[in-house]
């Protein structure tokens, strides 16, 4: 129903935010009044929702409380505060129950013509909706001031939507702030008699939010839309709302949808050529027998790759991929669309996005609207491998399973070994007269042996927890540079393991060290506390749990002493001891990251700095990524070390 009519209005709005010719301060204020204006031109509800910037200092309380709550900056002034612009269409079909949010981030101090694009579609789509009759749900369009961020400007929102306070920050003082006092001066519009409101307006229950942006800047040969799916914690939406994006987006409109994709990959050497086998084995099958239709060309094949290996990359890190993230912290389904056109000074070319934008948000907002309940049809654990196919959670966890499936029987098969070779050697010793008691003595001893390597695997990862700690401390340095920081958090981290080991009795080594299968009762509690972590993880976050399973499984079960390895003499030990070590070197948390980044960015790119950088980004976010890192991969990556160098 989007008709040509709105799109000049969208155009119009365009033209008057982008031609202002006004001082760099009050260009934040002026366009506010601008958006709020053409709101109550529409006869909708227009209101301002002012927020101020949040500090992410690290806290260990913030991975158990509410989303982002952060601590809000002391010294705060009238430059300080962000403002949102929030505009909202009450359903004339609808009982005030639920709405639908349509997001446009929008930075008045830096705004190019890609942000008052989107606002220009946004409000053509708006334009139409404040129009129709059938609108079953209220439509919430929120301008979001990204001038500290994108995710900050919409998180503040949700935050004051979903939990209110009443504090004196909820107001500004009229004379402190005197540019954003101006925006209440909005005169009542005689028309459609709606009036600006300064008192926070809410909706009902959000069933759906879409953030749409449009790229300044594009390189590409045709009209191309992004989605951006991944939350915090590896959450995604459902499924259906992305299918429905694409269809529409694909039949309806004609733009090429993509989603995001390791590009290293698709130049990989390797990754082709396995393509071409797998798509020759599908020819082959294919001439035995015409119904079996599973081939796939080698193009396909490694796209796929790539947008798998991109899913669960990005769902893994726990970081959200746009401030779509902050909807699923509320469990409200919400993606981020980012339009790619191709980019001309052609005014007729921009009224075609806006035209063809438009119609894609409308068809959404239409499809949502007619939903009597919440989206949970579809799937909400899964992997895309291209915006129409996806791998399931009933795929997916059975190569989970069967990656850890090794691991409680190899730690049950190094416990009944060790505990009965611990017995015999205590028979040998005893005399015939008193084998009885010497026998029940012994396997009493022998069945309690597990408890020194219990209590050695505890304090690790008691050590683990307190490393997870130490930022907290590095935090309170004032300038601190994050090499810096990265090599204090180092040099505490050895200090605590020192303390730890002489204050608790030398929890690396044992009162049975001697005993020639001790290192095998040690790596049996170990396993047996990587399958209880790893299965925890998979719970909270599956793509974390693959890769660390990845990680810590091989090493997990190859570890054996170092020292038995070149006693032994053979190839078979002697291409364990490589293995060992290669595996050592590259499940060490920082070597992981380090060589990660160096594949998909450039090893010209990796230094120390950036390793705190990101583990800063992953508390900012409360990320469990984090305490996986902490309190499971560290504790393991240092027992299994420990294995390695035992004495025997």
């Amino acid at each position: 129903m989007l008709a040509n009519q709105h799109v000049l209005e969208g155009n119009r709005l365009v033209n008057d935010l982008t031609s202002s010719n006004l001082k760099s301060s009050e260009t934040g204020i002026e366009s506010q009044r601008i958006i709020a204006r053409y709101m109550l031109d529409l006869g909708a509800e227009a209101s301002i929702h002012k927020f101020h910037r949040q500090l992410n200092h690290f806290h260990p309380l913030h991975f158990f409380s509410s989303p982002d709550s952060g601590i809000i900056e002391e010294n705060y002034s009238c430059s300080s505060y962000g403002i949102n612009t929030v505009g909202i269409i009450r359903a004339p079909r609808g009982d005030g129950k639920e709405a639908i949010v349509l997001v446009t981030p929008y930075n008045a101090l830096k705004s190019g013509l890609g942000e008052a694009l989107s606002i220009g579609i946004a409000y053509s789509v708006f334009s139409l909706l404040s129009q129709v009759t059938w609108l079953a749900k209220d439509i919430i369009w929120l301008v979001a001031d990204s001038r500290y961020g994108e995710y900050a400007a919409v998180s503040a929102w949700l935050r004051d939507y979903q939990t209110p306070k009443f504090s004196s920050l909820s107001t500004l003082d009229a004379e402190m702030c005197p540019d954003i006092d101006n925006l209440y001066d909005l005169k009542v519009n005689s028309i459609t008699g709606s009036k600006f409101s300064s008192s926070f307006k809410r909706a009902g229950t959000m069933a759906a939010a879409l953030v749409l942006k449009v790229r300044n800047k594009s390189d590409q040969f045709e009209d191309t839309i992004s989605i951006y799916a991944e939350a915090s914690n590896g959450q995604m939406p459902n499924l259906d709302l992305i299918n429905v994006v694409n269809y529409l987006a694909v039949h309806r409109q004609g733009l090429h949808v993509k989603v995001e994709k390791l590009w290293s990959l698709l130049n990989s050497s390797w990754l082709k050529i396995l393509g071409e086998i797998f798509e020759s084995l599908g020819k082959v099958a294919k001439s035995l027998n015409p119904k079996w239709k599973f081939g796939i060309t080698a193009t396909e094949y490694v796209e796929g790759t790539a947008t798998l290996a991109s899913s669960l990359y990005y769902q893994a890190l726990g970081l959200p991929t746009g401030p779509h993230g902050a909807f699923r912290d509320y469990q409200i389904d919400a993606i981020t669309l980012e339009i790619l056109p191709k980019f001309s000074s052609d005014k007729v070319r921009h009224s075609d996005i806006l035209l063809r934008g438009g119609r894609l948000i409308e068809g959404v907002i239409r499809s949502v609207n007619n939903l009597l309940e919440k989206f949970h049809q579809s799937f909400f654990l899964y992997l895309l491998t291209s915006p129409s196919k996806f791998v399931s959670v009933g795929v997916y966890m059975i190569a989970f399973a069967l990656l850890i499936a090794p691991l409680p029987i190899v730690a049950a098969s190094l416990y009944v070994d060790a505990s009965s070779l611990g017995n015999c050697s205590k028979s040998d010793k005893s005399t015939p007269s008193a084998s009885l008691d010497t026998d029940e003595h012994s396997i009493t001893i022998g069945s309690w042996m597990w408890l020194n390597s219990a209590k050695l695997v505890f304090l690790v990862h008691l050590w683990g927890a307190i490393v997870s700690l130490i930022p907290y401390v590095i935090c309170q340095i004032p300038d601190c540079t994050p090499t810096t920081s990265f090599m204090i958090w180092v040099l505490l981290s050895m200090l605590s393991f020192l303390t730890l080991y002489s204050v608790l009795a030398s929890p690396l080594s044992c009162a049975k060290a001697s005993q020639e299968k001790e290192w095998a009762l040690v790596k049996s509690v170990t396993i047996s506390s990587v399958f209880i972590g790893l299965g925890l993880m998979s719970v909270i976050n599956f793509a974390t749990a693959e890769i660390g399973a990845l990680l810590m499984v091989p090493m997990c079960l190859l570890a054996r002493p170092l020292k038995l390895d070149v006693r032994a003499g053979t190839l078979r030990s002697f291409s364990r001891m490589i293995g060992n070590l290669v595996l050592g070197l590259i499940a060490f948390p920082p070597a992981a990251f380090f060589l990660l980044k160096g594949m998909l960015d450039g090893f010209g790119s990796v230094n120390v700095g950036a390793f705190w950088i990101w583990v800063e980004s992953l508390w900012a976010w409360n990320s469990a990524t984090y305490l996986f890192i902490g309190m499971v991969h560290l504790p393991c990556w240092v027992l299994c070390i420990h294995i390695l160098l035992h004495t025997c």
